[in-house]
């Protein structure tokens, strides 16, 4: 008899996600035969897009008008979402979420008194002689309480289910390998600053017992003393590399996790209260992060089943990299913003999962590189596909990769975007964990079957076929295609085509001028001209964006897989 997805909710010791270091039967094929799938497509189609420009030149030249048109859809379509992601990332930076946190357990009576606001705005604007802007300012105010009382109203049916604040507890885990206190000071007062009561946050500072006590020791005692009786707690974790796990960052929050559930028993605390941020080092959140987490926390019914993401912007030192960097990040960010618009987002970098899911999930996989997208897939897994990405509409500011020279930079920029790409580790593992799942809907594995390897799929060869197919025909298709019609009008229409999409390039141009944060005073105003100059480097950055793509598909392909995780060096420019 097939069990009820009512009866998902296992303990950890009954959830078994599959291994990746298998070793042989069954298993170790279907993990091979899809570690095989990424590789293999990608290369097929920059083999394919050289043989199919000599044997069948006009079908290839078909095929690129095709995929131009299909991507000035994409980059219109793309470009659409993120400036609504903008709009509500603005939206959201409005909100009092600490008042929403306080009030929200009382939701009619809120909702009267929200109204009753909305209504006085109305009376000045009737009554009061007001400029254009202030009118402006009125009525968006206005339209937001309306929308938020009708919010509370559907929250008034479920107010049973809505936890008090006070009961909720925050942990914020910050793994650090080699990073100075420079690096980490910025996240804690980040966190110290932060509307939500500090009494209910606990620092669990993970360290790595390989990082040299001569600059470990002294970067704990710092902190400790800085922030010494800011929190509820400021725990400090030491991690030693055990046999079977990889030096990389899953292993270290492991066990740190692990600390913390004994630190959390003998107190009696409940891990359903607790809310578990994996932030990385240099993550500074924004003010009332913490409380507009704790109010998606509180008012879900089905908190166990979500994680959240805030928005991660680079823009700790933004204008201290390069402009090659730059570019890079910044389409990261409006990625992610994006990606926040749709109902299937992945966690990535900082984010933040209820504790007791973790402790049923087991943690994350001790062998593998990406553990900020594996745990999503192992939650995903766990409860039978009912499990989603909740959006914390704030930004979470990280680092931009730089390092002492322009071209370490570049180089260092090279290996963390390898390492982003490598996150492909964990399609074989995904599917050999959701496809023998019976509980699973059908159109849900499809789903994340065809998400998965698309995207990175997408990343590896789109810039390829955009920057090369349009020309291939015209050097490989011979002299009976040099000679058609279609030849002659092929690079004035992949030209075209591509100008219409350069489109979408100048909306994210001009939103990311809007996001950028103030200009440091040791720069003069001809920064801001680079910062409008280096836009014309995207295409170029595009196509070399391929190539981390492709190197860590082919190391799958070719079982040369990452040993440990690659940590970023973080340098401040003073």
């Amino acid at each position: 008899m097939i069990p009820s997805r009512a009866d998902h909710l296992q303990p950890a010791s009954a959830f078994s996600f599959p291994d990746p270091k298998v070793m042989g039967g069954r298993a170790r094929f279907v993990q091979r035969a899809c570690e095989i799938v990424p590789g293999t497509l990608t290369w097929a189609t920059i083999i394919g897009m050289f043989v199919g420009s000599w044997l069948v030149p006009i079908w290839a030249a078909v095929f690129v008008i095709v995929f131009d048109i299909y991507w000035i859809y994409l980059t219109v379509y793309v470009a659409f979402f993120s400036t609504l992601a903008y709009r509500n990332l603005r939206k959201g930076m409005r909100v009092n979420w600490w008042e929403r946190v306080v009030r929200v357990k009382n939701p009619g009576a809120y909702r009267s008194e929200l109204l009753d606001r909305a209504n006085h705005l109305s009376l000045m604007l009737k009554e009061e002689r007001l400029s254009f802007r202030e009118r402006r300012i009125v009525r968006k105010e206005r339209r937001a309480l309306e929308r938020y009382a009708k919010e509370l109203k559907s929250l008034e049916k479920i107010q049973e289910k809505i936890l008090d604040y006070r009961d909720t507890i925050h942990v914020v885990l910050l793994p650090t390998a080699n990073e100075g206190p420079e690096i980490i000071e910025p996240a804690l007062q980040s966190i110290a600053d932060s509307s939500f009561p500090k009494s209910q946050i606990i620092i669990l500072l993970a360290t790595e017992e390989r990082e040299p006590e001569a600059t470990r020791l002294p970067k704990v005692s710092y902190l400790e003393k800085k922030f010494q009786g800011v929190f509820r707690d400021f725990l400090v974790t030491t991690h030693e590399v055990a046999a079977g796990e990889m030096k990389c960052k899953a292993s270290n929050a492991g066990y740190a996790a692990r600390k913390l559930m004994v630190y959390l028993d003998e107190r009696g605390i409940d891990y359903t209260r607790v809310v578990f941020s994996n932030f990385d080092c240099d993550s500074v959140a924004h003010p009332e992060y913490f409380s507009a987490l704790t109010y998606a926390y509180i008012t879900d019914p089905k908190r166990l089943q979500r994680a959240y993401q805030p928005l991660p912007m680079y823009h700790n030192n933004l204008w201290d990299t390069n402009a090659f960097v730059r570019v890079m990040v910044t389409g990261s960010s409006f990625w992610h913003m994006y990606q926040s618009t749709r109902k299937d987002m992945v966690t990535f970098s900082s984010h933040s999962e209820p504790f007791d899911t973790l402790v049923r999930v087991n943690f994350w996989p001790v062998n593998m590189i990406s553990e900020d997208s594996v745990i999503y897939w192992k939650a995903l897994s766990y409860f039978h596909g009912d499990y989603k990405v909740t959006p914390i509409l704030l930004p979470i500011s990280l680092d931009a990769v730089l390092a002492e020279t322009y071209w370490k930079t570049l180089k260092n920029e090279y290996k963390q975007k390898r390492r982003w790409a490598y996150g492909i580790e964990n399609f074989p593992v995904t599917m050999r964990a959701i496809w023998p799942d019976r509980l699973m809907p059908l159109w849900k594995k499809v789903r994340v079957t065809i998400e998965m390897i698309e995207g990175h799929y997408s990343w590896a060869t789109a810039p390829l076929i955009l920057a090369l197919l349009g020309w291939l025909p015209l050097f490989l298709g011979g002299p009976a295609f040099n000679e058609s019609v279609l030849a002659h009008n092929l690079p004035f229409v992949t030209r075209i085509l591509m100008t219409l999409a350069m489109g979408g390039l100048v909306i994210f141009m001009f939103l990311s001028f809007l996001m950028l944060p103030p200009r440091p005073e040791k720069y003069g105003p001809m920064r801001n001209v680079l910062m409008f100059a280096q836009w014309f480097l995207a295409p170029v950055i595009a196509l070399l964006g391929a190539i981390p793509a492709i190197d860590s598909q082919t190391r799958i392909l070719l079982k040369k897989y990452f040993g440990e995780f690659w940590v970023t060096e973080k340098i401040r420019r003073k």
